[in-house]
């Protein structure tokens, strides 16, 4: 065959979208007319692997389903495959918008077909793309996460200890001291790991006074695109970006809404800590403040304007610098 015609046949093979339902045993995959189901394990994603190789595929849309995803996101990765990983309630909202109001695993991966087929022609579908989570990263997110729900359990035994009778009252003490002491080793491995691969940036924000240590942990496990994303797409990212609710005549409030909880909880807490002890912040608060904003407002400002220093911080490879951040702005 002539090259140059076999080149055109190859730029003419039109590429494919797919759609994976994921849950805790199946994978439900959709792309032209195809389904097909494979099983939620090893074997299952080079199955689905091995088909999506005989295809020319352009991109494919996974839900995120409490981790379940995880395993069928990687190997696809690995494949050099493009993968969006979205939330649940963005593909009900696609799927209620074209009028498919039936739920079964079959009809979910159309729909995540479908979307696919939407993202796929968008001018900024690389903000849609989830980028690989390095080995390291991930095993951090694991523990971040085994953290909390210790956390959490302990939380709900000190909770039974106060209306507790005397015999259950020495059933919850043994329990909470073997919690301690899981939380306590789990905080030293957790100091391990990222003083062996993320000691430079535990160093940057550890310099900022206000972030603390589950802040620290949570920014590096939970936010790998710090430092890399501008800050108007950091700030959105989070979801600290007040939303436009205007209409006609009308102009709405603005609201945060969506974006990462897990982080936007930290930077909270984080700032409560900053407004009594970081200047930059406390003086950034106070005038918010002084100008009537409420204070609710206020403190989402400082979340944005402390995110915005961090980005830099991590960006720039500085640490904290009181004269260079008094001036960032906090508008993203």
């Amino acid at each position: 065959m002539n090259p140059n015609l076999q080149g055109r046949v190859a730029n003419d093979v039109k590429s494919v979208n797919v759609g994976v339902d994921v849950s805790m045993e199946h994978l439900d995959a959709c792309w032209a007319d195809c389904d097909l189901r494979v099983t939620n394990d090893d074997r299952g994603w080079n199955e689905l692997g091995t088909k999506l190789r005989d295809v020319s595929v352009d991109l494919v849309v996974v839900e995120a389903t409490g981790g379940y995803e995880r395993g069928i996101v990687c190997a696809l990765q690995l494949a050099g495959i493009q993968v969006a990983r979205i939330n649940p309630r963005q593909a009900r909202d696609f799927a209620k918008s074209m009028g498919v109001l039936a739920k079964t695993d079959k009809i979910d991966a159309r729909v995540l077909r479908d979307f696919a087929d939407v993202l796929a022609n968008k001018k900024d579908r690389h903000k849609f793309i989830t980028p690989p989570v390095d080995q390291q990263r991930q095993e951090l997110g694991e523990m971040m996460t085994r953290r909390r729900q210790l956390v959490e359990m302990r939380v709900a035994e000190s909770n039974r200890l106060k209306q507790a009778g005397k015999r259950a009252a020495k059933s919850i003490a043994v329990v909470i001291k073997t919690l301690d002491s899981q939380i306590a080793k789990l905080d030293g491995d957790i100091d391990d790991h990222l003083d062996a691969h993320f000691a430079k940036q535990r160093e940057l924000l550890d310099s900022v006074k206000g972030v603390g240590a589950v802040t620290v942990l949570t920014l590096i496990a939970a936010l790998p695109e710090l430092g890399h994303l501008s800050n108007a797409a950091i700030v959105k990212l989070i979801g600290l970006a007040p939303l436009a609710n205007d209409s006609g005549k009308k102009k709405g409030a603005r609201r945060i809404w969506g974006g990462r909880g897990d982080v936007r909880a930290v930077l909270y807490m984080a700032v409560l800590a900053a407004i009594r002890h970081n200047p930059v912040i406390r003086e950034f608060y106070k005038r918010l403040r002084q100008a009537g904003k409420p204070a609710k407002v206020a403190l989402v400002a400082c979340m944005r304007k402390l995110l915005i220093i961090l980005n830099a911080m991590v960006r720039d490879g500085v640490a904290w610098d009181l004269s260079k951040h008094a001036n960032v702005p906090q508008n993203a």
